[in-house]
């Protein structure tokens, strides 16, 4: 234990903040403190202990003279002593952006020389990639959106992060025309968000059934899946490929039907559906349960339903009996409705 020469010993005051907070938000308390000691010179210990951020910030120091007081750092040292590591970090910081700019300048030549063909497909990996791509290419877009969305109701988050890059379109007065499937006639999520959309130049049609999910801003690029689960994408810049699916595009709207208007199926004499019909047709083609509800847009167990009413209507005792029977009965050469 330190003694003074007179064999007082040292009032202990506390280093542990009570109240902690940074330096450039210094609480009134210590504000007044060190304030008052600058101007005094010194302040009594006693008064520092509901300011014990002073010592912490070393803002104060022992006086020499006398034992109970506490001296000020002067402020200008105090701000030097912040400001030396804070500088040297961002020197550091600058001395890295030069190394990577340095690092990175012989393959910046290489690409400059390269034909712009090569960069006509680029894989997106990751949900975040893939997002961050649409996004750049939603704020360069001027003047169209052409998006087909296969499937039935879409997940909420979907649909938040759709409406977040649309709004701003739809604010622009770009046009928008989106084609889903029939099947989202009945998710309301999807018909509330179709509603906030509603406003601009906003097209919806629906299809019974849809190619994979396609994106294409301005005819200049285009966005589609690269893996069943969409966690891979390719971004088409090539004017031949997204010339091309603009092409598909149109032919599936002209066959769309606005979502305003009632879809209206002609049942087969047999009483067959069109929705069946085309259950039918997937059907014949060798498709699974699964396969025929995802084409669809709808789960399982609907496709299932359908499937099980289609082989009553037909006499169906097993599903190999059920292929033959379709096509003995001639309900796919029925005009689709």
């Amino acid at each position: 234990m330190f003694r003074t020469l007179g064999g007082g010993d040292l009032p202990r005051i506390s280093t542990q903040p009570t109240h902690p907070h940074p330096l450039t938000a210094l609480c009134d308390e210590g504000t007044r403190l060190y304030a008052t000691a600058l101007s005094a010179g010194r302040v009594a210990r006693v008064d520092v202990q509901n300011a014990p951020c002073l010592l912490e910030f070393a803002l104060l120091h022992p006086d020499p003279d006398d034992p109970n007081s506490l001296r000020p750092v002067p402020p200008s040292v105090a701000l030097a002593q912040r400001l030396h590591p804070l500088e040297r970090e961002i020197q550091d910081r600058r001395r890295h952006s030069v190394e990577l700019a340095d690092a990175f300048e012989p393959f910046m030549a290489i690409s400059a020389q390269t034909p712009s063909s090569t960069h006509a497909i680029t894989v997106l990996e990751g949900f975040d990639r893939i997002n961050a791509a649409l996004n750049v290419a939603s704020a360069e877009c001027h003047s169209e959106v052409l998006t087909v969305q296969p499937g039935g109701a879409r997940p909420s988050i979907s649909l938040t992060q759709a409406l977040e890059r649309e709004q701003p379109l739809i604010d622009r007065g770009v046009s928008i025309r989106t084609l889903y499937q029939h099947t989202v006639r009945h998710s309301q999520g999807t018909l509330a968000y179709v509603e906030r959309i509603s406003a601009g130049k906003v097209e919806i049609r629906t299809l019974e059934e849809l190619i994979e999910r396609l994106i294409v801003f301005d005819r200049t690029v285009a966005f589609i899946p690269a893996s069943d689960d969409r966690r891979v994408a390719l971004e088409l810049r090539h004017p031949g490929l997204v010339e091309y699916l603009v092409k598909v595009f149109e032919q599936l709207w002209r066959r769309a039907t606005p979502l305003s208007d009632d879809i209206r199926y002609e049942a087969t004499p047999a009483g067959i559906s069109g929705v069946q019909r085309s259950i039918a047709q997937l059907l014949v083609e060798g498709h699974v349960d699964e396969a025929i509800a995802r084409r669809l847009g709808m789960n399982v167990r609907t496709a299932r339903a359908h499937i099980a009413k289609l082989a009553t209507t037909l006499g169906s005792g097993s599903r190999a009996q059920l292929g033959y029977l379709i096509a003995r009965s001639g309900i796919l050469e029925e005009p689709a409705g």
